[in-house]
């Protein structure tokens, strides 16, 4: 059976300080689910746990963390949705994680993207795609090795433009350096975990003349019996505008079932 877009698992709200859109609210998420028949969304605003350091100081994620978020609790209830309450968190240049093992208890569901190379590369002016292909690998891999429960994380955008933002052709050529061998072997290791490989609405939106090269990376992981979930990554009302479409032709182009579906258990 085809897979069916009946969730979106990575959602912020206004409380998110990249969006601050007083119009992005729980209630409007809940109507956004509506309108396109969703079983399940996940609120995942951004968030550093206060007792983790960071290399790169407080910055961005001074204000965010858990008291901030769970402002948007209680969560609203509708008869047949499900709205579950996450976090999306992050990895500084020194490969801290910014929750700790024990905060897993307070979130259904926990985002960890390892692409947010336009905050926390060790050197952030080296621009040369092998390099950036090779911090793309080093993060991942360093977060697969660590000791968190996997079934309750979602790893995000991993075609992400940040991970060579020079310009469009920097970014496929760093997707291009990393090799079909690497793929294989960390995604076997994803596989194994169970945890999830995120399609996120942006990352999907590439012209037809780029897919085999943005969608390579999502077929060896899908080969090595990766599970997958969507993600809007909306932080504004009107990106919701495009979801469905964006979101069905990937399904279409990466040939996935309902046997592909990360399931949050």
């Amino acid at each position: 059976m085809r897979y069916t877009f009946d969730h979106d698992l990575h959602i912020h709200s206004g409380l998110s300080l990249c969006s601050n859109d007083v119009e992005q609210t729980p209630a409007r998420l809940i109507q956004y689910a509506k309108d396109n028949g969703l079983k399940t969304i996940c609120l995942t605003d951004h968030y550093w746990e206060k007792s983790v350091p960071r290399a790169s100081g407080e910055g961005f994620y001074k204000a965010q963390d858990f008291d901030h978020i769970k402002q948007a609790c209680p969560l609203p209830n509708e008869e047949g949705i499900k709205f579950l309450f996450g976090c999306e968190t992050d990895m500084d240049k020194e490969l801290n994680l910014g929750i700790t093992k024990e905060r897993f208890e307070c979130f259904d569901f926990v985002i960890i993207p390892t692409t947010h190379m336009h905050m926390h590369t060790p050197s952030p002016d080296n621009i040369d795609p092998e390099y950036r292909a090779n911090i793309w690998l080093e993060r991942l891999e360093y977060l697969l090795n660590m000791d968190l429960p996997f079934y309750k994380i979602g790893i995000a955008h991993l075609a992400t433009f940040l991970i060579n933002r020079t310009d469009r052709e920097s970014y496929l050529k760093t997707l291009d350096c990393i090799s079909d061998n690497d793929l294989k072997r960390i995604f076997t290791k994803a596989s194994a975990l169970g945890v999830g490989i995120e399609l996120n609405q942006d990352d999907m939106s590439f012209s037809n003349e780029e897919a085999d090269r943005v969608l390579r990376i999502f077929k060896i992981a899908k080969e090595c019996c990766c599970k997958f979930y969507l993600g809007s990554d909306a932080h504004h009302p009107n990106w919701f505008s495009n979801t469905k479409s964006v979101f069905e032709r990937a399904i279409t182009l990466l040939n996935l079932t309902e046997n592909d579906k990360f399931i949050l258990k």
